[in-house]
């Protein structure tokens, strides 16, 4: 029997997990990093600190196993994150994070400048901080000594896959949410390359997430005692790769994925430019690609983590939120604005804040991270609003990541929701997909589907008790932005 691993480059640690060919899991190893943020705005990171984690994850995930038996490796992670490498194939400077906001500035005048090019002009409304676009533009405008020595970039998981294989690659999902890629045509814009000067040269060649990238060098094999030919696949971003964990794209249902950020997906048939959210084109196999929708709470967890860690000063998250009384859900008068660190797809606002409403003498600690986790449930509503996505679509709402795993949080969610929410199990995280797709490349009688089909752990419904209370809510927490605009003026 062989083994497959997958690769998650996350935000703030590298999980690695390894599986067998009926999609169990064997082993997990995980380790963590920190970034780079030095002023206001700055989130950086050297690629070097992914490597590091990497290799030392590995050499505790291969331990005690059969290495001869490792038949290919799936790399996934944060999409956007951008890396510049020089002629020799070395990190110019820290890559630039998927939530770096110093280009806030700037976005006003870029979108311009797009939308009068008509061939394109819809990529306007995807531009954002944190575009792989914008941060190659700020780095023309601001470090022009960096600049001038990039002869090929790559985002962050595209970037281990190189490092592992020597060869410069990237998929479609990396390449159309870059906001230098023509949608229509599936391959890069040269109007935009034109546009903000980018020579062709740097761009990686697009190819399917499945298809090969290279095999693993021989200096990896040495080191974790491998075989000779252990295939390592192009690889996609982190929610294409929870997609296909969790079954969206082969079986045509919405995701949410609760990690630092909050990132709703549902596949489409055809891209819908006209609509809230990111069009993703994704393939496996680079024939035929498929469309996947994408929005995004910014503040998502890492709205949790700030109020548990940064203010009450604990990482016993479970501690928390085992007192709250999930039959009063809705109760509270308090209400969370979550997003602390900027807006991207609802109001497109890098500057907007968070703030707490209707606190008073008698708000309690838990009636605080209550309100926390339920901002967040009420922001991830506005989102599906604003995506056109119908209750009946949004009914047995898959979730996975780090906040699927607490029960509260799933309850609430199906409350303001009003519709079913399907708990999935750990294992259907984008690691868990890049494996399975990994698997899927070199072994023809491996069936994603069959596999993900059993991946549930338990379905929440929305009590109408508890649905009416959050209704209500709701129609005082939309009008929160517009209230915080007026304040601003």
């Amino acid at each position: 029997m062989n083994y497959y691993v997958g690769i998650d480059i996350g935000t703030s640690s590298a999980k690695l997990l390894l599986i067998n060919s009926q999609g169990n899991i064997i082993k997990s190893s995980s380790r963590s990093y920190d970034i780079i943020e030095n002023t206001a705005g700055c989130k950086e990171i050297e690629p070097e600190t992914w490597m590091y984690a990497i290799k030392q994850a590995l050499s505790e995930l291969l331990c005690d196993i059969d290495t001869m038996k490792i038949a290919s490796i799936g790399v996934t992670g944060q999409m956007h994150t951008v890396v510049f490498l020089d002629e020799n194939g070395n990190s110019i400077r820290p890559a630039l994070m998927w939530n770096d906001t110093r280009t806030a500035s700037m976005l006003a005048e870029v979108k311009q400048n797009i939308s009068n090019i008509k061939q394109v002009n819809y990529i306007a409304n995807i531009i954002s901080t944190g575009s792989p676009a914008i941060n190659l533009l700020w780095l023309k405008q601001n470090e022009p000594e960096h600049f001038s020595k990039i002869k090929k970039f790559l985002i962050a998981p595209d970037y281990i896959v190189y490092r592992l294989t020597g060869q410069y690659q990237t998929d479609y999902c990396e390449a159309s949410t870059s906001s230098m890629c023509d949608l229509k045509k599936s391959k890069w814009s040269s109007e935009i390359r034109e546009l903000f000067g980018f020579s062709e040269e740097i761009f990686p060649e697009i190819k399917g997430a499945g298809e090969t990238a290279g095999i693993l060098l021989e200096k990896y094999q040495k080191k974790y005692h491998l075989n000779s030919n252990v295939n390592v696949i192009v690889g996609t971003g982190d929610n294409p790769a929870a997609a296909i964990a969790t079954g969206c794209l082969s079986k045509n249902y919405p995701v949410l994925s609760l990690g630092t950020s909050g990132v709703l997906m549902f596949p489409r048939e055809h891209i819908a430019l006209q609509a809230k959210g990111k069009n993703i084109l994704f393939s496996i196999d680079g024939k035929p690609i498929s469309v996947l929708v994408q929005g995004v709470v910014q503040s998502c967890g890492n709205s949790l983590s700030w109020w548990i860690e940064k203010i009450q000063q604990t990482k016993d998250y479970d501690k928390e939120t085992e007192n709250i009384d999930i039959a009063h859900l809705g109760e509270s008068s308090v209400i969370f604005y979550p997003h602390i660190t900027g807006e991207k797809t609802i109001y497109a606002n890098p500057n907007l804040k968070g703030c707490f409403i209707e606190i008073g003498t008698d708000v309690t600690r838990k009636d605080m991270t209550l309100a926390v986790m339920e901002g967040i449930c009420f922001a991830i509503k506005q989102l599906a609003e604003a995506m056109n996505i119908s209750v009946e679509k949004l009914s047995d709402l898959h979730v996975t990541g780090g906040g699927a795993k607490n029960e509260i949080w799933m309850q609430i969610l199906a409350d303001i929701l009003n519709t079913s929410v399907l708990q999935m199990e750990s294992n259907t995280g984008a690691g868990y997909g890049i494996a399975l797709i990994a698997a899927a490349s070199v072994t023809k009688d491996f069936s994603i589907e069959q596999i993900v089909e059993q991946t549930i752990k338990r379905r929440f419904f929305p009590r109408e008790y508890n649905a009416k209370l959050y209704a209500e809510k709701y129609k005082k927490y939309i009008n929160i932005y517009e209230a915080l605009q007026k304040i601003k003026k």
